[in-house]
């Protein structure tokens, strides 16, 4: 199962990147308090995936005794610094939200693999994943919406 073992990698790292991403907003934005918090809730969100699927990982691992092969391609970047302002927060929630939309595509394939797979354990950790994901983009976009007005129209 090449592919598989693919697809958790590509989600280990996603989560990763995600998680490592929001603790950068959540500092560099941090004169905004609710971005704060909730940057640092959602990284621990993400945390907590990746802690939850290291043991399918490994299981995956051991029983095709593979490396994880993950094209290059196919992840993204994550945010190595926040960037300033209004237009900054807006610009930087964007790429939050690219990056949860790339997680949550992974968690979808996942669950699907899982399925065919019969894999309740994987399943259950995609499916919980998969939802929290949901909230974090819920949050990405809500937050956008709150700070485009300010940030398009009010000179900073």
């Amino acid at each position: 199962m090449p592919h598989l073992t693919t697809y958790l990698g590509m989600a280990l790292r996603a989560e990763h990147t995600l998680a490592a991403s929001l603790g950068v907003v959540a500092l560099g934005h941090a004169e905004q308090a609710d971005v704060h918090h909730t940057c640092r809730l959602l990284a621990g969100m993400s945390e907590a995936h990746t802690q939850a699927l290291a043991p399918i990982v490994h299981r995956y691992l051991s029983r095709d005794e593979d490396d994880i092969v993950e094209p290059d391609r196919l992840h993204a970047p994550g945010l190595t610094r926040a960037r300033g302002g209004q237009i900054g927060l807006l610009r930087d929630l964007q790429d939050l939200h690219v990056l949860g939309t790339l997680v949550q595509t992974t968690w979808t394939v996942l669950m699907q693999g899982a399925q065919g797979l019969r894999d309740r354990e994987l399943l259950a950790v995609a499916t919980r994943s998969n939802s929290d994901t949901s909230r974090q983009l819920s949050w990405f976009n809500t937050r956008m919406k709150a700070a485009a007005a300010q940030a398009l129209l009010v000179a900073g």
